[in-house]
């Protein structure tokens, strides 16, 4: 009656060696979800010939992990991922052959050799720059003046947990205004446009770009923008200075100190 039990597959090589990518998406691929990223990622992989690692098991999946992914909609130049492969390669090898298969839009940008310590344990902050079409140089200063005088701003976002109450000013940690930019982008003649710099750590749930814009509304009682463009330009460890470190600089040190040693 009892046949015999299925035991799962345990013959997948092991991981050799472990590499961090830093990638950016831009254009239109600012609104592919992070999902659509991940079967992207995984196709390229593939075409690439990289040797990616699988877990055990009865349904193996590719040593992949994610590090604090974008939100859908925004640019990125600095969304960080780990491999870990069942050969050993050279990561400048590898950011090319992937960065050849991936669609348009997604770069690979730097690839390192994964040192000790967790990818995720080095970011608790992002660096973002928003541009904010219809708002006036003048008109965000004075947002920007009462959203850093409050001690705590709330909104509220739908989430998959329902509606939250979110305090955006908690996580701030600078907010200021850059020169006007260009509207041509946006196809339109003579509208002004405010640039934000904006400095937040990363907290659960994440305080992204547009729920600080619509912080600043509240505070200001602001109209509605013009469809808003975020970029975030780094992530890492805020330091007590203000700066943000590169989650990959120790990678890179690492790599550095044992070529010195060859």
């Amino acid at each position: 009656m009892g046949g015999k039990r299925r035991q799962p597959a345990s013959d997948q090589p092991p991981v050799v060696q472990r590499l961090r990518v830093r990638y950016g998406k831009r254009g239109r691929m600012r609104f592919a979800s992070h999902r659509d990223f991940a079967r992207a990622l995984e196709r390229a992989i593939v075409r690439a010939a990289i040797p990616i690692a699988y877990s055990q098991g009865f349904s193996p999946h590719p040593k992949i992990s994610y590090a604090s992914a974008a939100p859908t909609g925004v640019s990125s130049l600095a969304e960080y991922l780990e491999l870990g492969l069942r050969e050993r390669m050279v990561p400048s090898q590898v950011a090319r052959a992937l960065d050849a298969a991936l669609p348009v839009g997604f770069e690979v940008l730097e690839v390192a050799e994964a040192g000790q310590g967790s990818l995720a344990d080095r970011i608790d902050s992002s660096v973002w720059t928003v541009e904010v079409p219809g708002l006036s140089e003048r008109l965000a200063a004075v947002a920007v003046e009462r959203f850093c005088a409050a001690e705590r701003i709330c909104v509220e976002r739908m989430t998959k947990r329902g509606l939250r109450v979110l305090d955006v000013r908690g996580p701030v940690v600078r907010l200021a205004v850059s020169a006007p930019a260009d509207a041509a982008p946006y196809g339109v003649e003579g509208l002004p446009c405010a640039i934000l710099d904006l400095v937040v750590r990363q907290v659960t749930p994440t305080v992204r770009p547009d729920d600080v814009l619509t912080g600043l509304r509240a505070v200001a009682d602001l109209e509605v923008f013009e469809a808003p463009r975020a970029t975030r330009l780094a992530q890492g460890m805020l330091t007590a200075e203000g700066e943000i470190v590169d989650p990959l600089a120790a990678d890179r040190g690492m790599a550095c100190a044992g070529a010195l040693s060859a």
